[in-house]
């Protein structure tokens, strides 16, 4: 009789009491709203020098422990880093975040992220309620190709 366990990223498959083990990565569909890899690209292309990036994460450890991970892989923005980019905290408890400055116009090309896309796509949600218009979900750093397209901005 064979069965399968997953472990991580391997598979392994019992089969007569021996066992056989995968390397093959399994692929982990991206979180529900993060844009495709086409649709992002054309998007950063029309956005030009317009293009605001909305980082979304926490530096706070006590409070979101899991940003730590996709920090040491991508810093927040600073005046020398992303330019380009804001860090607008999402706070989980009262479901907002900043909105971003008043200079910037409803219809300006927004790409909000987080680590992976769950709050990057809560903040785009919440955007869009607050009347911007031209908002996608990135994903982030863990979505590397996606990262590969708007992460230096």
């Amino acid at each position: 009789m064979l069965g399968s366990k997953f472990f991580g990223a391997f598979t392994r498959i019992a089969s007569h009491n021996r066992f056989f083990q995968s390397t093959t990565r399994i692929l982990m569909a991206p979180k529900p709203g993060v844009a495709s890899l086409e649709e992002l690209t054309k998007f950063v292309k029309t956005a030009e020098n317009k293009l605001v990036v909305v980082d979304v994460r926490n530096s706070d450890a006590s409070k979101e422990p899991g940003d730590q991970k996709s920090l040491a892989v991508a810093p927040l923005p600073s005046g020398d880093t992303r330019p380009n980019a804001l860090n607008l905290v999402w706070d989980r408890e009262s479901n907002s975040m900043p909105l971003p400055p008043e200079t910037l116009d409803k219809d300006t090309p927004l790409i909000t992220h987080c680590g992976g896309g769950g709050r990057g796509q809560k903040a785009r949600d919440f955007l869009e309620s607050k009347g911007y218009t031209n908002v996608l979900n990135g994903a982030g750093p863990k979505e590397t190709e996606l990262w590969k397209v708007y992460g230096d901005k």
